[in-house]
């Protein structure tokens, strides 16, 4: 009877289709892959996440989260570059998620995920290589204007 019982998970264990391997260890529902070569710029990539109206007071203080849900700051100032860019400003290199360098994040390159923002274009790695925002660099976004943000879910 044991060994019918083997014989059974054995095949069960056989016929269950194993999941794809990706690169840096272990797959999980969260890793972050390598951005699509796509061809499309942050803006269009944006579009093609259905933006929607969000007042700007509403995402300071929101955590900023990567693919596994680590937070890595939390947004402190929303503002707009000389370029006419809309930039969140968070902190990184802290404690929790506090305190640390300031730098700047596109909006375009991040989604609202409920009450908490999803880095979805920049790899984890790179965030504290962005330039330190300084803040004179852009004009803070008043609280109760509406932008728009991508969305995305999990």
């Amino acid at each position: 009877m044991r060994t019918a019982h083997f014989l059974l998970l054995l095949a069960l264990a056989s016929a269950t289709p194993s999941a794809p391997a990706i690169a840096g260890g272990a797959p999980h529902a969260n890793t972050q892959v390598a951005p699509a070569d796509d061809d499309l710029t942050p803006a269009e990539r944006m579009a093609e996440r259905h933006p929607q109206k969000v007042r700007v007071g509403d995402l300071v203080g929101l955590p900023l989260l990567d693919f596994d849900d680590r937070t890595l700051g939390f947004v402190t100032e929303v503002a707009r570059t000389p370029e006419g860019g809309i930039v969140l400003v968070v902190p990184v290199g802290g404690w929790f998620g506090h305190g640390g360098r300031p730098v700047p994040v596109p909006i375009e390159t991040v989604a609202i995920l409920g009450r908490q923002i999803a880095l979805l274009d920049i790899p984890r790695g790179d965030l504290p290589k962005l330039l330190t925002w300084a803040g004179n660099a852009g004009t803070p976004v008043p609280a109760d204007e509406i932008i728009r943000i991508a969305i995305t879910r999990r």
